[in-house]
């Protein structure tokens, strides 16, 4: 069975976006996955994971691959078109986000799952994409994964000058929070801040010159906390990850990469939470980062850890209870 968004098609110039998926032996080290597995590819991106996981699959084997973004969805349909093993195993692909985990799986009837994979990192694809979560262009200042709902142009217009330096403090852990808030409120004074061009101008003007001679943008910072909070990332991954490990059958792998620090201590607490309740362990206890090779060869990897929980193969009583008592992040 194949499920895909109708929505939208793989075009040429999407073919042609470079993404390289990151930490890509390690995964398939660390999940150890076997022919006849039920496998979770939370966050379908750019398909580069999703093809190496299938291709480790059998035809015993299903595969379910989850993403929000419909042409992340169609890039996965198009890599299990090219898998023309008489052999290969079903696969699901369906457009929600990850939080929705537990809903997918009930919906698909499966009740456990022996493998998952959790990146959290934006795909090349979708940094490429007009929609404004690239400072590097002037784009619309939108940051959402489709139409409709909240977009950073939004928060950003609407937003007191308190509630901007929260989110920008918070999510982006930005020392200049509140003077790049303060400049973003007075330059929304003399017009509405639409696009990228505009807010990259906002936090210059917020920012001391010696901060935009970094080797960092000024803006980068910025730009990501109005992505975790327009698509309520950190939520997201709270109540991913709560599902996830719901839905891990006894001795099964639950892999998660993340790129930035917010990202990592959350991922980090959780998977510690569920050890210390006896539902498994974190193995190994540290994260595992690329190697200098892959960094040199692929700079978007220079932040990625990769932490991986093995679930008991008899859990505690204590442990056996945790996901609906421990890991409720609703």
């Amino acid at each position: 069975m194949l499920m895909h968004s109708p929505k939208k098609s793989v075009t040429t110039t999407d073919m042609e976006s470079r993404h390289d998926s990151v930490l890509m032996q390690e995964v398939l080290e660390a999940l150890d996955i076997q022919p006849n597995d039920t496998l979770v590819d939370a966050t379908l991106g750019g398909a580069g994971h999703f093809a190496a996981l299938l291709a480790a699959l059998g035809e015993g084997g299903a595969i379910i691959g989850i993403d929000a973004d419909g042409s992340a969805v169609e890039r996965a349909r198009a890599a299990y078109a090219l898998d023309r093993r008489p052999e290969r195993p079903v696969a699901h692909l369906v457009n929600d986000n990850f939080r929705n985990l537990a809903r997918v799986l009930e919906r698909l009837g499966i009740g456990q799952v022996d493998k998952m994979l959790f990146d959290l990192g934006w795909s090349g694809y979708q940094i490429s994409a007009p929609r404004g979560f690239s400072f590097q262009n002037d784009e619309p200042l939108l940051m959402t994964y489709g139409e409709g709902g909240e977009t950073a142009a939004d928060i950003v217009n609407s937003s007191t000058e308190e509630e901007l330096a929260d989110i920008i403090f918070t999510y982006g852990e930005e020392r200049f929070a509140r003077s790049i808030a303060r400049a973003i409120v007075a330059v929304r004074s003399k017009g509405r801040i639409l696009t990228t061009g505009a807010l990259v101008a906002a936090v210059r003007a917020g920012t001391p010159r010696q901060y935009h001679e970094r080797k960092i943008h000024p803006a980068t910072k910025t730009f990501q906390a109005l992505r975790i909070a327009v698509n309520d990332e950190i939520g997201a991954i709270r109540e991913g990850l709560a599902a996830a490990l719901s839905a891990l059958a006894p001795g099964g792998r639950l892999a998660v990469i993340s790129f930035h620090s917010i990202e990592d201590r959350i991922v980090k607490g959780i998977l510690r939470d569920a050890a210390h309740t006896g539902l498994g362990t974190m193995n190994p206890k540290k994260p595992i980062v690329p190697t200098r090779a892959e960094i040199v060869a692929n700079r978007r990897s220079r932040s990625a850890k990769l932490r991986v929980f093995e679930r008991a193969v008899a859990a505690s009583a204590a442990g056996a209870c945790a996901p609906a008592n421990i890991f409720s992040y609703a």
